[in-house]
């Protein structure tokens, strides 16, 4: 893959994947002057992601990357829980370090969740009251709209 690449091409790659913006990244990779504009020095950049070869190589690097930090990410777990268990295993009954253990790792498989239940209550009476509010608030609806749609007496509904 990197033979198709440039030295210059490569470097550019490297510096994207690192999380550089294409311009900054360009800015490292190539020779650009003082007196280069920033118009210029996007465009350029913006050309050389769009190349085929350096995209795929800018994805392979950071695919690499995340997959390195995946696996550090598991080594890491992997030791701690082996430590766990070995103090599980070779504490004493009396030791505080053996039922701290156990509980870290009973966390560490998700054996203790907090689970909070809230439940509101509400009287009686204040059902009652909110009941009546809304039948009252229905029949003044009600006595509004027909009022609105009686026909005077004198002409003929339609």
């Amino acid at each position: 893959m990197s033979s198709k690449l440039t030295p210059k091409q490569l470097h550019f790659a490297r510096c994207v994947a690192s999380g550089m913006s294409q311009a900054q990244a360009y800015r490292e990779a190539y020779d650009v002057g003082e007196t280069t504009k920033s118009e210029t020095i996007h465009e350029a950049a913006s050309r050389l992601m769009r190349k085929a070869e350096i995209k795929a190589r800018v994805e392979y690097l950071i695919g690499q990357r995340e997959r390195a930090v995946a696996a550090s990410a598991l080594s890491d777990r992997e030791r701690v829980l082996s430590k766990l268990r070995h103090m599980l295993d070779n504490a004493e009954p009396s030791d505080g370090n053996k039922l701290r253990a156990a509980e870290l790792l009973g966390k560490s498989v998700g054996l203790f969740r907090d689970v909070v239940e809230t439940q509101q209550s509400t009287s009686a009476d204040d059902l009652i009251g909110e009941l009546e509010a809304m039948i009252e608030s229905i029949g003044s609806d009600d006595a509004d709209t027909t009022d609105d749609i009686s026909a005077p007496s004198d002409q003929p509904l339609h």
